[in-house]
């Protein structure tokens, strides 16, 4: 019964399918609410978010579905919470810049007083809001905020890169580990050693992490169909999680050619770069990707850089001009055919079942 594992079960799902959580604002209550009414687990990213702003989100998802949903956080790493960056580099990055944003109609953005939300009111937030599960990626939570969460029944999911990272999530208490493949779209979530260091695939990791951990893994990277999930689940994972195939779907809130893109011949062409975020992600490959690369090295960390560019994408996306916009998107996108929740997740259950009938009589 693939279906009933220690992941379904655990969070009351009728399916072990999680859906990717996405940052950057391009989650939404509609795709959270689509996954779980039909027996997912909908996640919501809250990084961007304030307090206020996560507050709001948890309730508008209530006011939608009686299911459990995450909320996902990211752990500041390398004192991303308050980077340190002058006024001369802030000026440097701005002048690198500047031909976009004069190309996109845009003024000169001026420094704002923060970059990104403290995360200790994030953090403050969730628990208030107490969802059925809170992710995170990017390090461990504190035991405070960990023993908080046993405590008001919150389960909690950390995101490894390798099996070292897996290693330290269980030892810290964390309740389930999502392995993620270098196949995967989006952020790299690494934090015990360099991006760069940690690009495991998800067949050579999910075995791994599999043997090295005794609580429930669940699979991420390069999953978009029936036979990535049934192929996972032989690994030994307890679930998987399915980021670019939700995105793709018109409840996602990513600009609609961002998911044209998705379903494009340029999706099959997909890079890691920090150009975009500070961070190493994976995107499809794009004119903004190939003329920031040769100056990498010089560009802000995360979330400077992600700030200016979050300005860049809002505007290039109103204009339809994927050249100069961020493009997350995994390896399978090729696989993608389904272009709303539902469907997706209903495509997803039936050929898991049909996969399972015909390799090992599995009938549910």
């Amino acid at each position: 019964m693939w279906k009933n594992t220690e992941v379904a079960r655990r969070l009351g799902l009728a399916a072990p399918i999680i859906q990717g959580p996405f940052g950057g604002g391009i989650s939404s209550v509609d795709l959270v609410a689509a996954v779980c009414e039909s027996g997912g687990l909908g996640s919501f990213g809250v990084h961007h978010l304030d307090a206020s702003g996560i507050l709001d989100v948890a309730s508008r998802i209530r006011a939608r579905t009686s299911g459990p949903f995450a909320l996902n956080l990211w752990i500041p790493l390398d004192d991303a919470d308050e980077p340190r960056i002058d006024d001369a580099a802030f000026a440097r990055n701005t002048a690198l810049l500047q031909p976009y944003f004069t190309e996109l109609g845009l003024p000169i953005p001026q420094r704002p007083e923060r970059f990104a939300p403290p995360y200790a009111e994030q953090i403050e937030a969730v628990l208030e809001v107490r969802p059925a599960v809170l992710s995170f990626v990017f390090g461990i939570p504190s035991h405070s905020v960990l023993e908080r969460c046993r405590e008001l029944g919150i389960v909690t999911l950390g995101a490894a890169t390798t099996v070292d990272e897996a290693i330290a999530l269980e030892q810290a208490g964390v309740d389930m580990i999502v392995a993620t493949g270098f196949e995967a779209g989006g952020h790299r979530v690494s934090f015990l050693r360099g991006a760069e260091e940690s690009l495991s695939g998800t067949f050579s990791l999910i075995p791994q992490v599999v043997d090295a951990v005794r609580i429930p893994v669940i699979a991420a990277g390069g999953i978009a169909d029936a036979r990535g999930i049934a192929a996972a689940l032989a690994l030994g994972a307890q679930g998987v999680q399915i980021g670019t195939a939700f995105l793709a779907c018109e409840e996602s809130n990513a600009d609609a050619i961002h998911r044209k893109m998705l379903f494009s011949p340029d999706a099959r062409y997909t890079g890691l770069t920090r150009v975009f975020s500070g961070r190493l992600a994976r995107g499809i490959r794009n004119r903004l990707m190939n003329e920031l690369q040769p100056h990498a090295a010089r560009i802000p960390q995360y979330p400077v850089q992600n700030w200016f560019t979050g300005i860049m994408k809002k505007a290039a996306g109103a204009q339809e001009r994927s050249d100069l916009m961020s493009l997350w998107c995994g390896q399978s996108a090729p696989l993608l055919t389904h272009r709303d929740a539902r469907s997706l997740m209903a495509a997803l259950v039936e050929e898991t079942s049909v996969i399972s009938r015909r390799i090992g009589g599995d009938s549910s």
